[in-house]
């Protein structure tokens, strides 16, 4: 199980970070649960983790969450003959853009973008429903 957190302010700007490896490519705050964790835990966690954010927002679950095939380039992070992984949605609303403090393993570089122009950047059909459900 894994969580994917959207960072966004109140005028639609929505963060991106440009993940290292295994290869390069845009996503939303990402992360998998540790033994035990909730998966509120983990939203909070890996948004410390990869952002530095603490309390500077307000994180509150969707109620949305999607399953998947795991691409072969992450099965190493599973169980063997793990195969489909579910991703639990939380958002993190902002007042505005503020500075990121990037986790340099994980990820190289970050921005603020629209929502439409987020979601045409980022490389997962997940992220990219999360993105275009803030619209609504």
């Amino acid at each position: 199980m894994s969580v994917l957190v959207v960072v966004h302010t109140d005028d639609g700007q929505v963060l991106l970070l440009k993940r290292a490896k295994p290869f390069e490519f845009w996503q939303s705050v990402t992360g998998s649960l540790d033994e035990g964790e909730s998966h509120a835990d983990a939203a909070a966690r890996e948004l410390l983790e990869e952002t530095g954010l603490t309390n500077e927002g307000t994180l509150t679950y969707s109620g949305v969450s999607r399953t998947f095939y795991i691409d072969p380039r992450w099965r190493d992070r599973f169980e063997p003959g793990v195969v489909e992984n579910v991703e639990y949605e939380w958002r993190y609303r902002l007042a505005a853009t503020t500075e990121i403090v990037l986790d340099k393993d994980e990820h190289t570089e970050y921005c603020w973008l629209d929502v439409d122009k987020a979601a045409g950047k980022v490389w997962s059909w997940t992220n990219q429903e999360a993105l275009e459900s803030l619209k609504t």
